[in-house]
């Protein structure tokens, strides 16, 4: 019976023993630290749970990722003996303070809902988990498309806390990272995730000096679907362009079968530039690529325009005979 009261517990006999009903406003508006010359250290942890889409054109890069933020709360502690050996609790997010921690590359806010809860420990740890669909700029180099390798990063730090307030810090080392990924991603687009490298480091913004964390999203893109829809199929134009070299000249369906073909090729280009981005600083090998195979095309189809009028020429000069020639048939005949 004793054992049955003393075990008689819940998540609120915790949060009225820790007074967070009572002095909400404390712990929910002050930054928790012993004073105010003690940082405080908040631990990023990212999962990423897949890669959306990548748009090169626009370039921006769309995935769904876990976010988690740890920090510690000094005033926050209790005895799990006391209290059915209850070691965490979930409680509102509105209770506690909370880190203002913003992502640098972010070009659309988030439209998935938070969630209202935090995770307690009994010493005080505090974890705040987050699923995010993030859309967010980058630098695309697609100078070897579409056998190119992206990286493309995701930047943590506080708004408006400095490295002596608010140290942003990662948790897991790059390669627990990576390997946790692989293991429960469910989608990749059309790329293949290689791996996630992890930094800090410390910035000055507007006067204020920031730590902060970048995560670098390395992936490599799936070239199969292009070199069987792209690269092949221009290559076979440029064999039936010269294949038509077997044709005569003297046939009027070569010419009009080479500019078919020349069209077919520059409808390839067009496609190709709705994909790229215009503001690549090298062009593309495979801009590259078309263009060479445009120029022999076009060289083979000025070739067969210069034979023919050539023939023509030629035939117009057969048909119209000397005007000597005329005079020697006409005597014979008078006579």
């Amino acid at each position: 019976m004793l054992e049955e009261v003393a075990c008689n517990k819940s998540t609120w006999d915790i949060i009225t023993y820790l007074k967070l009903d009572q002095n909400k406003d404390q712990f929910a508006m002050t930054r928790p630290a012993k004073n105010h010359l003690t940082p405080t250290k908040v631990y990023l942890d990212l999962i990423l749970y897949a890669i959306l889409q990548v748009q090169e054109k626009e370039q921006k890069f769309n995935v769904y990722v876990w976010l988690d933020m740890i920090w510690k709360h000094y005033q926050i502690r209790w005895d799990p003996n006391q209290f059915c050996n209850i070691t965490s609790v979930a409680i509102p997010t509105k209770l506690l303070w909370q880190p203002d921690i913003t992502i640098e590359e972010r070009t659309e806010k988030s439209k998935d809902t938070e969630s209202p809860f935090v995770h307690v420990n009994y010493n005080g740890w505090v974890l705040k988990r987050n699923n995010m669909v993030l859309v967010t700029t980058c630098v695309m180099k697609v100078y070897k498309f579409p056998f190119d390798t992206q990286s493309c990063s995701l930047t943590f730090k506080s708004i408006i806390f400095d490295e002596k307030q608010v140290k942003v810090v990662k948790y897991a080392e790059q390669n627990s990272t990576t390997a946790l990924s692989k293991q429960i991603m469910h989608t990749q687009s059309d790329w293949i995730f290689i791996n996630i490298t992890s930094n800090e480091m410390t910035e000055d913004n507007f006067e204020i000096t920031q730590r902060m964390v970048t995560y670098t999203i390395n992936m490599k893109r799936r070239y199969l679907l292009y070199m069987v829809n792209f690269l092949l199929p221009i290559l076979m134009f440029l064999g039936l362009d010269l294949a038509s070299f077997m044709m005569s000249d003297t046939c009027g369906e070569k010419l009009g079968f080479q500019v078919t073909v020349l069209l077919a090729v520059t409808v390839m280009q067009l496609i190709l530039n709705e994909i790229l981005p215009s503001s690549s600083d090298r062009i593309p090998l495979i801009a590259i690529y078309c263009v060479g195979i445009f120029g022999l095309m076009m060289l083979s189809l000025l070739e067969t325009i210069f034979v023919m009028y050539l023939i023509e020429k030629d035939s117009a000069n057969k048909d119209q005979s000397p005007a000597w020639a005329n005079t020697i048939e006409f005597i014979p005949q008078a006579f």
